[in-house]
This record gives structure tokens, C-alpha cells and sequence, in this order.
């Protein structure tokens, strides 16, 4: 879009909260994010300690005093609230409700996560499970956390690799509290061809007449080192994969998404030097360059 600001263009990648989450935003500026997502605890464990009231004002003090406009946390990979394991799921709901009360303690609006697997029960079972648990999850979550959930390459039972699946989610609870974030190496894994920006924007349209592109409030940015429809979850760097540029230009010089965050999750390189020249494309992407 002609008269588009470097500033203007939310993007970002996902950053290390090591040694203190308020980092997190000096980590993001350093690269000239806009955007940034995090974790707000271990990824890897199932318990994490309560976040003290230093860490929360600190976050929230180098939130105040950063140009990063945008901040977005993503949940432990260990969660499955479609498991037919009662012991897991309970377990995973737990730390899902843990994940939203942090994010609202720090200020941050909107929490991603994958819908689940269901580990041989089959699809639907795991739907209506992943629904059963979001009904407990949103009779005792904090206010102000969005839910946005997350396609997925459809990697061995995982659900949600068809907007059909995520939009059976959404149509459960038909609540503000839910949107979703796309993913475009997922998608392209499971089958939605982005190499073009005419097959691009196919996808797109299917999306808005299953889902509403209204509800689509992140993109996660990654391209695919796999085949189209291989349903195998492996990132490579933005335009350099198996979708090329085309796809991606389409999307980041679309008015609808002008401000919606696309978020990168692939290493920084030495100095950031990956991130670097990722963001420099994406800008000039914006601006109808690539």
C-alpha cells in the first residue's frame, strides 16, 4: 500500500524471556519488531512458579516505555485438551487456565494455542473433547484473554489442519473470547496451496466462507521446507521454502490484514541476521517490492 510506513507494519518474531520477561521487549526493538510474541513461563514443563509482582510490573513498565504495539503469548506444546486421557486432559486444562491468568496479570490480550490431538480416537471424538474442555476453560478464565487457535499441519492426530475443524471449534461457543491465528507453513502442510497470489487468496476466501476473515487476528509467517500437502510441520525462512515470495506478498499488501501481526518463528541467525533480512523483505512486501 503506497504512503506505508516501515512503523506502520506489524511484524515480529517470537522472543526469549530469559533472564526476565520484561526482556522480551528490548529483545524485539533490538531486531525493529512492532510485534512480538513470548511465553510467559517454561514451554517444556508442566508446573512453573506464579509470576511475582516484580516480574508483572516490571513487564508492565517496559511495556509502557516500548514501541513494540503489539504482544502475543503462546502456550506450552505440552497441553492436549483433545486427549481421551482424563488425567492429561485435566492436567492440560489446568495449565491452559494457568497460561490465561498470566496473560492477563502482564496485560497481554491474546493467547495462542494448537486445538490438540486425539491420539487414535479419531477426528470428531477429538473435537467434541477439545469443546468439553474449552467449556470448563471458559467457566473459570480471567477476563481479557482472548483465545486465538492455531492451524496445524495435521502431523500425525493432530486436529485443526482443516478450516472445516476450526471452524467446528469456533461455532461451538460463537464467542468474542475465540479467533485464530494462521499459521502458513501449517496450512500449506495440510494441503492450502500459497504458492501464488491467486491460489493465496483462494485460500483466503475459503477461510472467510467457513470461518469469517474477520476472526483472523494472527498470522504466524513461516514458510515450508515440505511438500504441499505432506502434513509435515517443518518452518523454513519467509520466501525461501517450498510457498516462495509470491503468497507472502499477497498477504502483506492486503488492506484486510494491514493490521493484523505476522510473527516469523524460525532461528535469528548470528546476529539476528535471519530476522534482519526477513523484516527488510516483509516491509518491502508492504509497499508492493519484493
Amino acid at each position: 500500500m503506497p504512503g506505508k510506513t516501515s512503523d506502520a507494519v506489524l511484524i515480529g518474531a517470537h522472543v526469549s524471556i530469559s533472564g526476565g520477561i520484561e526482556k522480551a521487549f528490548a529483545r524485539g526493538e533490538e531486531v525493529g519488531c512492532t510485534a512480538i510474541q513470548l511465553f510467559t513461563r517454561n514451554a517444556s514443563r508442566w508446573t512453573a512458579p506464579p509470576l511475582k509482582d516484580k516480574s508483572i510490573k516490571a513487564f508492565r513498565e517496559a511495556r509502557e516505555r516500548s514501541s513494540i504495539r503489539y504482544v502475543v503469548a503462546h502456550d506450552s506444546y505440552l497441553i492436549n485438551l483433545a486427549s481421551p486421557d482424563e488425567e492429561l486432559r485435566h492436567r492440560s486444562i489446568a495449565t491452559f487456565l494457568d497460561e490465561m491468568l498470566r496473560c492477563q496479570q502482564l496485560g497481554i490480550p491474546d493467547l495462542v494455542m494448537h486445538p490438540g490431538a486425539h491420539v487414535g480416537c479419531g477426528v470428531e471424538a477429538g473435537l467434541q473433547q477439545v469443546i468439553a474442555s474449552f467449556r470448563t476453560i471458559l467457566a473459570e478464565a480471567p477476563a481479557g484473554v482472548r483465545i486465538l487457535i492455531e492451524n496445524t499441519a495435521g502431523q500425525g492426530s493432530s486436529l485443526g489442519a482443516r478450516f472445516e475443524e476450526l471452524a467446528t471449534l469456533l461455532e461451538a461457543f460463537n464467542d468474542p473470547r475465540f479467533a485464530v491465528c494462521f499459521d502458513t507453513c501449517h496450512a500449506f502442510a495440510a494441503g492450502y496451496d500459497l504458492r501464488s497470489a491467486e491460489s493465496c487468496l483462494k485460500v483466503l476466501a475459503e477461510f472467510d466462507s467457513l470461518i469469517g476473515i474477520e476472526q483472523l487476528a494472527l498470522f504466524h509467517f513461516n514458510d515450508s521446507k515440505k511438500t504441499l500437502g505432506s502434513r509435515v510441520d517443518r518452518h523454513d525462512f519467509v520466501a525461501k521454502g517450498e510457498i516462495g515470495p509470491d503468497g507472502f506478498a499477497a498477504i502483506m499488501s492486503d488492506a484486510r490484514f494491514e493490521r493484523v501481526a505476522k510473527i516469523i518463528e524460525t532461528p535469528p541467525g548470528d546476529d539476528h541476521c535471519h530476522d534482519l533480512e526477513t523484516f527488510a523483505l516483509l516491509r518491502a512486501m508492504a509497499v508492493g517490492e519484493k
